[in-house]
């Protein structure tokens, strides 16, 4: 059982490499929530979009991603829910103007809880995610390797475990760049202003895609 060869795994593995790299609104989320809450935030914000990424991850594996790419109903139902979740996070960083989103600690409003809430009706509203894996994943699936759904599960999981390895340096890397400019009021207001512009840009972009 998943028995496969070192150009499968090679193959494989680039893949997920260049998938978690890729710009979208996980990572732009999560950089987000980096840049204005600090490494804690980001975390958050991080082991949401994972948990997100995991439920499209068994959708893949016991079918309902087949379900959600061929029907309209379904998809158009993800889509606006995933696209209002990112405006009104938009709107939200909109109307903080530096102070909410940005500022000390003590101050901020926003719990480790309810980031890693958002991160995840983030991943969870993305159908585009769930026709990604369902696009995706086949392609890997060899015969006599495994049962279907094990081989799409197996797959799936390992490109979050490829992202373990990518997202906590972005979350790092974010922080230690802006710890020196997050506690300034001027640069707060700036930065929710394009943090709410970011967030209500990716909305409409999802709100506007088609099957």
């Amino acid at each position: 059982m998943f028995d496969y060869s070192l150009l499968h795994w090679t193959t494989f593995l680039s893949a997920a490499v260049l998938l978690n790299l890729a710009p979208g609104p996980d990572i732009a989320f999560i950089l987000g929530r980096t840049v204005s809450g600090g490494r804690r935030a980001g975390f958050a914000a991080m082991f949401g979009i994972w948990s997100g990424a995991f439920v499209h991850v068994l959708a893949a594996a016991i079918g309902l991603s087949a379900m959600i790419a061929t029907s309209t109903i379904a998809f158009s139902a993800v889509k606006w829910l995933g696209a209002a979740c990112l405006i009104w996070l938009g709107i939200q960083a909109l109307r903080a103007g530096g102070g909410r989103l940005v500022g000390d600690t003590e101050k901020r409003a926003d719990s480790f809880a309810s980031i890693f809430r958002q991160g995840m009706l983030i991943a969870v509203l993305n159908p585009r995610v769930a026709i990604f894996f369902l696009a995706f994943l086949p392609q890997f699936v060899v015969a006599g390797a495994g049962p279907v759904p094990a081989q799409l599960f197996l797959h799936g999981s390992l490109i979050i475990v490829v992202a373990a390895f990518i997202e906590p340096l972005l979350v790092l890397a974010g922080d230690r760049l802006t710890t020196a400019l997050r506690g300034r009021p001027r640069f707060g207001g700036r930065l929710d202003r394009v943090l709410g512009g970011m967030f209500i840009a990716l909305g409409l972009k999802l709100a506007t895609s088609k099957l």
